[in-house]
């Protein structure tokens, strides 16, 4: 992975690991709190909304001699509170027209809690024609770990697998977006990971495509997709008993806690908020000015029931009976036709200033202008 995709899939993982203020007492980190939960199957199947594993499914614009990777990265629990280890699984390179005729899978025991159950994570990666050179692609993960019937949650999460990312990589194509070409996934979704799109990430929260870390991060907190420099700030806020505390408890929160007690006063003024002044960029070629250029003018005649209504033109005004109070005051009132609007629906509305109203020119010049439909009103002759 690149530098700035292993960090976001890092950031993702550990995210809901440990919440503010950190401490192990706190009741929100009684438990632990990830997304992404792979439970064992004695457990998930007792619940509709817990699962034993997931599917990441997504269409790749490929030929059959493009190499496809995957790698799934996880936590492992420890058994002590919310303590967990980074772990992954790796699937290495297959072309992707032989994965059609053959799926590849890897089995791994990724150790677990002293004393307890090892666990065994599986994952399986296929392929399927769709038409046009493209491919639909599954990867499955399981989570194979032994586990009795009648498991409490605190029970069922000892034997988890916690916060999945499953990352697909390609060489040689381009994954399409599952907003283009939605897929029936499970316990993830996924989202382009890359700027040239060979990178499709199975996300435990949603996220848009090609989500980035701001530059100005300094790592994660457990809480990335928080205010960071809020985090910040309250970190540096804990008192001294807290931050003993803290330091005893977890040797991952501990290093969070020292890569927050480091931060400059320039680095948070960083993390305050940027604006970024450019050029607008776009691959469509220059195109002749037209009144979309400028929305607020309107456009400059309309025909509307074989009527042809043009701007500078007079109305007598029609509102209908269940129209405002405001608009059936002024039914019979001659109007001068200001803006013409059509929206998406294709209805037309017609802004309009009243003529013997002694504010028209005032009205006209701050383009505060009365709108009525089409049918409300009548044309009068020129």
């Amino acid at each position: 992975m690149t530098g700035e995709l292993e960090a976001l899939v890092e950031s993702l993982v550990w995210e809901g690991y440990a919440l503010y203020p950190y401490t192990p007492e706190a009741t929100k980190n009684a438990t632990p709190t990830p997304f992404g939960i792979l439970y064992p199957r004695s457990y998930a199947q007792e619940l509709e909304s817990a699962f034993d594993h997931l599917e990441l499914r997504c269409v790749l614009r490929a030929p059959a001699d493009a190499v496809l990777s995957a790698r799934v990265s996880l936590l492992a629990p420890l058994g002590v509170r919310h303590r967990a280890r980074a772990e992954s699984l790796e699937l290495p390179g297959v072309m992707v027209g032989a994965l059609a005729r053959r799926p590849v899978g890897v089995a791994r025991t990724l150790g677990g809690e002293p004393n307890g159950p090892p666990l065994e994570a599986f994952a399986r990666m296929t392929t399927a024609p769709c038409g046009d050179g493209e491919y639909e692609v599954l990867l499955r993960v399981e989570n194979h770990t032994a586990a009795p019937d009648g498991l409490d949650r605190a029970g069922a999460l000892r034997r988890s697998l916690l916060s999945v990312h499953p990352l697909l990589r390609v060489v040689g194509g381009r994954f399409r977006s599952a907003l283009d070409r939605p897929r029936a996934c499970v316990n993830t979704f996924p989202v382009l990971a890359s700027a040239r799109d060979d990178a499709m990430l199975g996300a435990a929260i949603i996220l848009p495509d090609h989500p980035r870390l701001a530059p100005e991060s300094l790592g994660p907190l457990f809480d990335s997709t928080e205010i960071e420099e809020m985090l910040l700030l309250h970190v540096q806020a804990l008192s001294e008993r807290e931050r003993e505390e803290i330091g005893r408890q977890d040797p991952a929160v501990r290093a969070m806690l020292d890569r927050a007690a480091r931060a400059t006063a320039e680095q948070m003024l960083a993390l305050h908020g940027r604006v970024e002044l450019r050029d607008p960029q776009t691959s469509e070629p220059p195109r002749e000015p037209s009144w979309l250029e400028e929305p607020r003018a309107g456009m400059e005649q309309a025909e509307v029931g074989g009527r042809r209504l043009r701007r500078g033109g007079k109305l007598l005004l029609r509102p209908d009976a269940d129209a405002d109070l405001h608009a059936r005051m002024l039914a019979g009132r001659v109007a001068t036709l200001e803006r013409i609007f059509t929206d998406y629906d294709g209805r037309v509305h017609l802004g309009v200033t009243i003529d013997d109203d002694p504010g028209q020119e005032l009205m006209r010049e701050t383009g505060r202008y009365l709108y009525f439909f089409a049918e409300e009103v009548e044309v009068m002759e020129p």
